[in-house]
């Protein structure tokens, strides 16, 4: 049985959009975008990498997988990350899109609960779910979620959108891991009780 697990890079006030650049994301008129460039570390780019071992599929949202599919499978093998997401398998949870190009890459049909947990059943490692605030909620929502790996930054932005947002219910978990970087951030290992 797979473990499906949140990957994302907060602020201290919870923010996770438009981390990577200045126009990544600007719903709602976000304009903080890529503030987490200088935060960036050899420790982090290690924890990526030791990450991707256990990682035996992905699972986005619409608009992650169309940033990703943009600009992974341009990048060279040698970059590790590009390696591994373009030949890894990647799972869509769309109901717009029917045509998936990035190699790898399929649409999650049917219901999202039912679909995910066939998903985790099949096989062993890692389901790894990197961006995707929409998708997230519902899979919290869900129960559908084992763990989340955050890398939390020491910024507070007051604005943009938030990792957790309403819950339905509490949920207890389970720190498994914290590690300091040489930039403050903090990188957390957390697992649902």
């Amino acid at each position: 049985m797979r473990k499906l697990i949140v990957i994302e890079f907060v602020t201290l006030d919870g923010v996770m959009q438009g981390l990577g650049s200045p126009d990544e994301d600007r719903d709602g008129g976000f304009t903080h975008g890529g503030w987490s460039a200088p935060y960036f570390d050899q420790a982090q780019a290690s924890a990526a990498g030791e990450g991707l071992k256990d990682t035996t599929a992905y699972l986005f949202g619409r608009r992650t997988y169309e940033k990703m599919a943009a600009f992974w499978p341009t990048q060279p093998d040698s970059n590790p990350m590009a390696a591994h997401l373009n030949a890894t398998p990647k799972h869509v949870a769309t109901r717009t899109l029917s045509d998936l190009d990035w190699v790898h890459a399929q649409v999650l049909h049917g219901d999202l609960a039912p679909a995910v947990r066939d998903l985790k059943a099949q096989g062993d490692g890692v389901i790894a779910v990197l961006g995707s605030g929409v998708l997230v909620q519902e899979l919290i929502a869900g129960d559908l979620v084992d763990g989340y790996r955050l890398f939390l930054h020491p910024l507070l932005l007051g604005t943009g959108k938030r990792l957790f947002r309403e819950l339905p219910r509490p949920q207890r978990l389970q720190l498994v891991d914290s590690t300091p970087t040489s930039t403050g951030v903090l990188m957390l290992g957390y697992d649902v009780v």
